[in-house]
């Protein structure tokens, strides 16, 4: 039909770059675009826009010129969607259904993908469209199964596999998954260890490197040309305290791999949680150092004296306890000329564009928790009762075994619905059941496996928060005794107690200072 708007979509992911042969370019966006627009000259069809996403899988749902073109196709400016094959537009089922088959047809667009023969205008060849994305969904599930085997294999090898070379090296041209020194880096990495071993806070460090007008890694990066992950949005381009801390802890200096710190949480999202320590993978030996080992144990062993616990009164009793309320960061200590320690924000001083945030000396912070608590026992003298309303949990265990048997089966019962939603769709396309009756069955088990996603995610929350209070204790009544008329505070109580403190800048004309106290109770 002639005087019909097309929308080409086009889209190249990161599988389709890894070919076997530099010829096979099939599946490149040019050799796509070339296909498609012929085929619509061909058929008269007038070019409205070519939409093309590059390096996003068939699962993602935030490709940015997928949904650019949904947006036009949603506001009629195309009649017709052309793709080269079904799984270029979605590989899910789900989206399969929901616009294909769903509101394309309300809003009157008409989708072709000319290579499998999709064609919405053919009312004969739906059940071969619903039998592509049906293969499609399964291919996802493989597909992402045998990436994250491979990429298992290649870390327990001690291969690079990240997008990213860590600061201070490169991604080595000749061997895949190797790094190279990058040496106008290094040397700065090199200078970060040897101040800090020589008795230079972090950051001191950071202002040093501030004040001379080196660029921290990520704009190092970005002025080099080098591959760098892109902030959400526009950050700093100033060294600050926890970028000279992670560099001093991170194994990768002395030629150790160290990698699988993250995990994604379903193939269908680009979604990452932290993994435990325990299942890093850690491989020796991968690539040259930049730290030797003397400098590198030096370092380590001042960073584990300064983590001890300090007396009463100094700046052990909060660490890692407080926080800036302007921006967020974990507060550091210094000592004054009167000998007394104080708390301040770390990025107070890297630069005089930082923030100015929090100070507070540890003496004033400590009489603030302690007046807050001989209140909150005021309030509730007799201890009986105040041993009730203190919420901690009587049988953590028993709590957490039902909790995770809970867990176990409702994941259990996700996996059942998106089992029964499959044979709901075969059954569809074989014609046992009717369209009608699909999408009500369908609709019933998505729904409810959604209602289950949710309490996954609550459950996952509340066991958090049990093993939280586990690894802290449940000594209720010594607890209690503890932070009644208490005239001292000492480093088992502040961890007890409280989950940690934000402190803001003091009040002009005032020695007050905003002190918010989050408890773990």
């Amino acid at each position: 039909m002639a005087n019909l708007k097309v929308g080409i979509y086009c889209r190249l992911s990161e599988e389709d770059r890894n070919k076997q042969s530099e010829t096979d370019d099939s599946n490149s966006i040019q050799n796509q675009k070339s296909m498609l627009i012929q085929y619509a000259l061909g058929q008269g069809w007038e070019i409205y826009n070519i939409y093309s996403d590059d390096d996003y899988t068939g699962a993602d749902r935030n490709r940015p010129e997928f949904n650019k073109l949904l947006f036009d196709a949603e506001h009629k400016k195309i009649d017709v969607i052309l793709c080269k094959t079904q799984s270029r537009f979605t590989r899910e089922l789900e989206l399969v259904e929901k616009y294909i088959h769903g509101l394309f047809p309300l809003w009157g667009i008409r989708f072709v993908s000319i290579v499998d023969n999709a064609d919405t205008a053919n009312k004969g060849n739906k059940k071969s469209r619903q039998i592509n994305g049906l293969v499609n969904e399964w291919y996802l599930e493989d597909m992402s199964e045998n990436i994250r085997s491979v990429l298992t294999n290649r870390r327990q090898n001690g291969l690079h596999i990240g997008a990213f070379a860590l600061y201070g090296y490169k991604k080595d041209p000749e061997k895949k998954g190797h790094l190279i020194i990058d040496e106008e880096a290094a040397e700065i990495v090199r200078e970060v260890f040897t101040l800090f071993s020589q008795g230079h806070g972090k950051t001191a460090i950071a202002k040093m490197l501030n004040d001379r007008g080196v660029p921290n890694p990520t704009e190092y990066k970005r002025l080099h040309g080098l591959r760098y992950q892109q902030p959400k949005k526009k950050q700093s381009t100033l060294w600050k305290y926890y970028a000279i801390s992670d560099m001093l802890v991170n194994e990768i200096y002395i030629g150790n791999m160290v990698q699988g710190k993250y995990g994604s949480v379903s193939y269908k999202t680009k979604q990452n949680k932290p993994r435990p320590k325990d299942q890093w993978y850690i491989v020796e030996g991968t690539h040259e150092p930049i730290i030797d080992r003397d400098l590198w144990d030096k370092v380590q062993s001042l960073i584990e004296q300064k983590a001890k616990p300090f007396i009463v009164g100094e700046i052990g009793l909060f660490a890692k306890k407080t926080r800036c309320m302007n921006c967020g960061y974990i507060l550091r200590s210094n000592k004054q000329t009167d000998g007394r320690r104080y708390l301040c924000c770390p990025t107070r001083h890297v630069s005089k564009d930082a923030c100015e945030g929090a100070f507070i000396s540890v003496t004033q912070l400590e009489q603030a928790v302690i007046n807050e608590l001989n209140q909150m026992s005021a309030e509730n003298l007799d201890k009986d009762e105040l041993e009730r309303k203190v919420e901690f949990c009587i049988n953590l265990n028993e709590q957490k075994d039902k909790l995770g048997r809970e867990l176990h089966s409702y994941q259990k019962k996700i996996a059942e619905y998106t089992k029964g939603i499959r044979e709901l769709y075969l059954d569809k396309v074989k014609g046992v059941i009717t369209e009608s009756e699909y999408v009500e069955f369908s609709g019933d088990f998505s729904a409810e496996k959604d209602r289950l996603e949710n309490l996954v995610v609550e459950t996952e929350k509340q066991l958090a928060a049990i093993e939280k209070k586990m690894q802290a204790g449940d000594n209720r009544r010594q607890l209690i005794e503890q932070y009644t008329n208490l005239e001292k505070l000492d480093r088992e109580i502040v961890d007890k107690l409280i989950d940690y403190i934000e402190v803001g800048k003091r009040i002009p004309g005032t020695r007050k200072v905003p002190v918010n106290i989050h408890w773990n109770f």
